[in-house]
């Protein structure tokens, strides 16, 4: 017996996920899908609502697309998005779809709330047979060379269980983090986030996202709420403390009136579903990974809404991470591998911090400068933005920019060139989309590769690699448009481990070796 209720003992997973936010389910079915027992907790009995994120940016989209949710998700999101800039009395459209994107399916931003994204993964991890366990406390954790043990709370009862991982994906607040002892800095900001769902009355163009630049910050009015037509977010000083990342009181209507009112947006409020004020940090923890132990997404980093980040950066933590420990059947002999996971993340963790940081000081600081930037400045210039706005190239850079698709693993110990250098991009860069031919047809490059495990591909004149040990991890494709004797490995998670520009097959195994897929 244990203070609380009945001591149980069970046998565990390869890994067991704490979290069921996007990251954590995304951590779950990636993990699962590469061969890896899962089981995933969450503390909340229901899930949380409403939604914090409402975007999806094309990097997600591509990271997902192996496991099967892709389809999914865009039945439930905007893929043509259409905003309105409220300028002082000026409105400036811009529109967000089919910006000139050519190296990716999802050439768009796609607004697509938490809310769906949670179901729609939920949904994919029941059909694989892992439910979601709620109200399931991860309360303790020790470690040896064999296992990681965990005691589980639910019930009113204490279970222990033993895993191979553990992925804490629990938010800011993570419990994992702390048992870690691992360090979070950072600050709290001194503005706080105003989130709303409201009926509105008044002249909003409807099924568009509007933004208007006012002198006390951004404020943004989507067709997307819950239980209301309009979600409303707002930024303001702060005035009260809560938990950060964590829901505050409720926001009267009054004050949600004047925000839009002090926005200039010609609107009264109907009816107030639902309110709260949200305290913002930005954080970064000393270190992903404690042993058997890694954090991903908020557990990890934390920083503020702008540029649409949390939940998109939270998912790419997770493709990378689930299928490193779903390859690692121990991780004594695949130190280099789990190592890879921190290596990898951290350093995108922290200059995705440093975005959201600059691009939140210009949206919502109470600095003279950029009050003056967004009250006065922008509106003088309203009539020079039409063109920039809906001129595709720089849209596409834009697009480009906040999906995340400038990240690279090049000094990664996964990313391995052979002699000569080899197709397609270098190792540890993303692999763009592209039409080739294969097997007698036309294809594009991200439909061959949209499944778990390694996707090998070869050049026309590659060697015949039926007899070869490539391990259970990998499938092979041969490239009949692309000329040469090279080939091009790509990990589970879109990116270029492995290329050489000769069938060099003890290269190829060793790479095969570190990744563990063999």
């Amino acid at each position: 017996m244990v203070a609380g209720g009945w001591h149980a003992v069970s046998a565990g997973p390869d890994v067991l996920v704490v979290g069921a936010g996007p990251t954590g389910l995304t951590t779950a079915l990636q993990a699962h899908e590469n061969g890896a027992t899962v089981r995933i907790v969450e503390r909340r009995p229901v899930a949380f609502r409403p939604s914090r994120a409402m975007i999806m940016h094309s990097r997600a989209l591509e990271s997902l697309r192996p496991l099967g949710v892709t389809a999914g998700l865009l039945d439930r999101g905007d893929r043509a998005p259409r905003a309105e800039l409220h300028l002082g009395p000026r409105r400036v459209s811009a529109r967000l779809a089919d910006v000139g994107l050519r190296d990716t399916a999802f050439p768009h931003l796609t607004l697509l709330r938490q809310m769906d994204v949670e179901e729609v993964l939920t949904d994919a991890l029941k059909a694989r047979g892992v439910e979601v366990e709620r109200g399931v406390e991860f309360v303790d954790l020790s470690q040896d060379a064999a296992a990681a043990h965990v005691v589980l709370r639910h019930g009113g009862q204490s279970e222990q269980t033993t895993c191979r991982f553990v992925a804490a994906c629990d938010g800011a607040g993570s419990t994992g983090r702390r048992i870690a002892g691992i360090g979070w800095q950072g600050a709290p900001y001194r503005e706080q986030v105003i989130l709303a769902d409201a009926e509105l009355d008044g002249e909003l163009t409807p099924g568009v996202m509007h933004v208007v630049a006012a002198r006390q910050g951004l404020v943004f009015v989507f067709a997307l709420g819950e239980g209301a037509t309009w979600r409303i977010l707002a930024t303001r000083p702060r005035q009260h403390d809560v938990p950060s990342g964590q829901p505050g009181e409720e926001v009267p209507a009054a004050d949600v009136q004047r925000i839009l009112d002090d926005a200039q947006l010609p609107v009264l409020v109907r009816h107030l579903r639902w309110s709260s004020q949200v305290r913002l940090q930005h954080r970064l923890a000393q270190s992903f990974r404690d042993g058997r132990l890694f954090l991903a997404g908020d557990a990890a980093h934390t920083h503020s809404p702008a540029a649409a980040q949390g939940m998109n950066t939270g998912i790419l933590d997770a493709v990378n991470l689930g299928w490193k420990l779903a390859f690692a059947n121990d991780d004594g002999q695949h130190t280099a591998l789990l190592d890879s996971y921190q290596a990898e993340r951290r350093p995108v963790a922290r200059q995705v911090l440093a975005l959201t940081h600059l691009v939140f000081f210009a949206e919502a600081s109470t600095h003279p400068l950029p009050a003056l930037v967004r009250g006065t400045l922008v509106p003088l210039l309203a009539p020079a933005l039409p063109p920039l706005l809906n001129e595709p190239h720089l849209m596409a850079q834009v697009v480009r920019f906040l999906s995340q698709s400038w990240v690279r693993y090049r000094h990664s110990t996964l990313s391995t060139a052979g002699r000569p250098g080899g197709p397609g991009p270098r190792p540890g860069d993303r692999l763009p989309d592209a039409e080739v031919e294969c097997d007698g047809r036309t294809a594009r490059l991200h439909d061959l590769t949209a499944r778990p495990g390694v996707q090998l591909l070869l050049e026309r004149g590659s060697l015949v690699l039926d007899d070869a040990p490539l391990g259970r991890h990998v499938t092979v494709h041969r490239v009949s448009s692309w000329t040469g004797h090279g080939l091009v490995a790509v990990r589970p998670d879109g990116y270029v481990g492995f290329r050489c520009g000769a069938s060099d097959i003890r290269r190829l195994t060793s790479w095969l070796d570190v990744i563990a897929a063999r």
